[in-house]
């Protein structure tokens, strides 16, 4: 790469490989965080050279991403997340606004902008996304008890 007249290097093409420092920088995690996923992720498989360095391909990053987004924004977990990308081939998802485990079961929604975060009622508006009628009306009755709960508890306190 060549050096610009400040002494410092030039920005690396869009289809550079990039180290794991670089990487984490990018999508703003630590170093740590990126090999802690490839453990949990099988999609998360930089290039390895000598002595264990590695090299992310720029697909790679667009994956890191959506998987920092949908840990960090759309409140998946770790778990979740595996779930999804077994369902989806192994990729992350382009577009998954929300999800919630519910009973071992993942519940999402596909939206074009991202949910905004109720305050007082995590089911309103709620979209039942490959839900039967059953198991639709099975889990807002799970909400309606915890809101009840949620409801006595706030008033024994107060």
């Amino acid at each position: 790469m060549a050096k610009e007249p400040n002494g410092r290097r030039g920005e690396k093409s869009a289809s550079a490989y990039r180290t794991i420092s670089e990487v984490a920088e990018e999508i703003d995690v630590p170093a740590h965080v990126l090999r802690f996923w490839e453990g949990k992720f099988p999609s998360v498989n930089p290039l390895k050279r000598g002595g264990g360095r590695r090299y992310y391909r720029p697909e790679d990053i667009e994956g890191l991403r959506r998987i920092r987004k949908l840990l960090y924004e759309d409140g998946f977990t770790i778990r979740g997340v595996q779930k999804l990308l077994k369902s989806n081939g192994g990729k992350p998802p382009a577009a998954v606004a929300t999800a919630a485990e519910v009973g071992g079961e993942m519940v999402t929604t596909q939206q074009s902008e991202p949910a905004p975060k109720p305050k007082t009622d995590p089911g309103q508006g709620m979209l039942e996304f490959g839900l039967s009628a059953n198991q639709a009306a099975r889990l807002r009755k799970v909400l309606k008890d915890l809101q009840a709960m949620r409801d006595a508890l706030s008033k024994a306190a107060a």
